[in-house]
């Protein structure tokens, strides 16, 4: 039974109440990182790496061939001597041919893996053992290098104290070939020491 005056008003339901929101879980997908470009200076580093190794390796030849065949042999001699000079008289220029012979050919094995840590920048093991071997042969070089000198110095100035004399004012040919290969070996020691700070530059930063 209706009362009278009043009157019934049916309000429709709105859509957005009919359709419920619903979570679209599938939509939203996890940022997968893609990996970072190579750094340009890394790639860099190793070329230097490599055009150092060729340097050294040519300063450690030089100073090989130079001494290697450093012999001189004065116009006049006596009926029981004979003038003469050559790197073998001494062991420390044998020493020093030795050291250098070794660091050429460890130089010329190191190239692959110089050209190696060129296409993989990342290659921190490869960089690690050329940093160790590295390190050995500066050392012996710069042995090498620093024993001749000594012997080269007391060709040229001599000394009176052990009664050793200047020779080469008879020498001069032997003394200025010696005299280069030791500049040669000191030019091979000083690139390994670039090298070796190369490297752990390299490392530090990787």
């Amino acid at each position: 039974m209706e009362r009278s005056g009043e009157t019934a008003i049916n309000i429709p339901e709105s859509n957005s109440a009919k359709h419920k929101s619903v979570p679209l879980a599938s939509a939203t997908t996890k940022a997968v990182p893609l990996p970072l470009p190579q750094p340009a200076w890394k790639r860099g580093v190793s070329i230097f790496d490599f055009i150092l190794r060729v340097c050294a390796l040519v300063a450690a030849l030089a100073a090989t061939a130079i001494m290697g065949t450093t012999d001189q042999t004065l116009p006049f001699f006596t009926q029981f001597f004979q003038f003469q000079a050559s790197y073998d008289d001494l062991p420390t220029f044998t020493f020093f041919v030795v050291a250098n012979a070794i660091a050429s050919g460890y130089l010329l094995l190191s190239m692959p893996f110089s050209i190696v840590a060129i296409v993989r920048p990342h290659a921190a093991g490869v960089k690690l053992l050329l940093l160790i071997l590295d390190a050995v042969l500066m050392a012996f070089t710069t042995a090498a290098a620093a024993a001749a000198a000594a012997i080269v110095y007391l060709a040229h100035n001599g000394n009176s104290n052990t009664n050793w004399f200047a020779i080469c004012q008879q020498f001069n040919d032997f003394c200025q070939r010696v005299s280069g290969a030791v500049v040669a070996s000191f030019i091979a020691a000083v690139i390994f020491i670039c090298l070796v700070v190369l490297s752990a530059v390299a490392l530090r930063r990787h």
